[in-house]
């Protein structure tokens, strides 16, 4: 029962867990809360892990990496196709698993702390200056 891929998917407080062995069948099915994460993966065997990519999903990549991990992360557009049912939880984690062992799939590169702070200040600049225009906007307007 070697678990070879994982899919995760993540949520603010109860992640879904996917796993399969080297035929496809699944062998693990687990809902963990957030603080259960790392701990569970640091006793898991090496394996490769998908998440789609979303706010957090750099900061456990980069934690399941430093577990030995082989992680990978998917633009969700590209995950969606191997959802088979409706959308829960339990189906995202699925389809994720099955996403990232096809060959063509296309990765999303993980970003390190400074990469990340580095957008942050970009993002909240953005906003800044959307902001001032909206303004200038207005007082034309008046």
């Amino acid at each position: 029962m070697k678990i070879m891929t994982v899919g995760i998917d993540l949520a603010k407080n109860v992640f879904q867990v996917q796993g399969v062995n080297e035929h496809g069948k699944t062998v693990l099915r687990k809902q963990l809360k957030r603080d259960q994460v790392a701990t569970f993966f640091a006793i898991m065997p090496q394996c490769l892990i998908g998440m789609e990519v979303c706010g957090s999903a750099h900061h456990w990549a980069r934690k399941l990496r430093s577990l030995g991990h082989d992680v990978r992360l998917m633009a969700p557009q590209f995950v969606k196709p191997y959802v088979k049912t409706n959308k829960n939880d339990v189906a995202d984690a699925e389809a994720i698993c099955e996403a990232v062992g096809r060959p063509t799939m296309r990765f999303v590169p993980i970003k390190d702390i400074e990469q990340q702070a580095v957008l942050s200040l970009h993002r909240v600049r953005q906003g800044f200056v959307k902001a001032r225009t909206a303004q200038a906007n207005q007082i034309r307007s008046y």
